[in-house]
């Protein structure tokens, strides 16, 4: 990836996407970075299940979710690429105190919509950085959003034109896209809310030497 104008500086480390997040990607490419994409095999419900008996914050859920990812890559690669920096991402969907996840079908996609239909939710997203195994850097952001209240008959136009990509996101949308007919009102950063603090990313990658300044 990174086909667009690179900002990337010549003879920066590696920089290697631990998500197979078309989202994430098309974010990073437009932002002009020079990255490779790496998607981790992570057992995420798993980590989850165990988080929850822990009595994880959504934050924490979000942040060692994208850590996992980040080192799974991390041990993949150690021995081949060292000095790489690998970056991993989640973002987690909290409604009335639950974490819902994606959508497994369009039925459970059509039960979410009517769930957070006339109410409010907050995204959580998380990214961290490792190299050489080492965690360096990481940043969480949130944002609020209000969902109009939704008649079954949009629901169901709506999944009839959306199709499998309600499937991809946490709460069946993308605010991108025809997502944007969902709601009422948005408090927050727009990637964020894709799923990456973007912002806060490019300023530490410009502050490590890996993006000009």
């Amino acid at each position: 990836m990174g086909e667009a104008p690179a900002l990337t500086r010549p003879g920066a480390p590696a920089l290697i996407l631990a998500s197979a997040s078309r989202t994430r990607a098309r974010m990073m490419e437009n932002a002009g970075l020079a990255f490779e994409i790496m998607p981790a095999a992570v057992d995420e419900a798993a980590v989850k299940r165990r988080l929850a008996a822990a009595g994880a914050l959504p934050r924490e859920v979000a942040d060692t979710l994208a850590e996992t990812k980040a080192a799974a890559v991390s041990q993949r690669i150690a021995a081949d690429r060292p000095g790489a920096l690998i970056l991993g991402a989640d973002q987690v969907l909290e409604f009335d105190g639950a974490i819902l996840d994606k959508p497994a079908n369009r039925p459970a996609a059509a039960d979410h919509l009517r769930l957070l239909s006339g109410r409010r939710h907050r995204l959580v997203s998380a990214a961290v950085l490792l190299k050489d195994g080492q965690r360096i850097w990481g940043c969480d952001d949130r944002a609020s959003l209000v969902v109009r209240p939704l008649t079954d008959g949009f629901i169901a136009a709506y999944l009839d034109s959306t199709g499998d990509d309600a499937l991809d996101s946490v709460g069946a949308y993308r605010l991108e896209g025809l997502g944007a007919h969902l709601f009422a009102s948005v408090e927050g950063d727009f990637f964020t809310i894709l799923g990456l603090p973007l912002l806060p990313l490019l300023d530490f990658l410009r502050g490590h030497g890996v993006l000009e300044a």
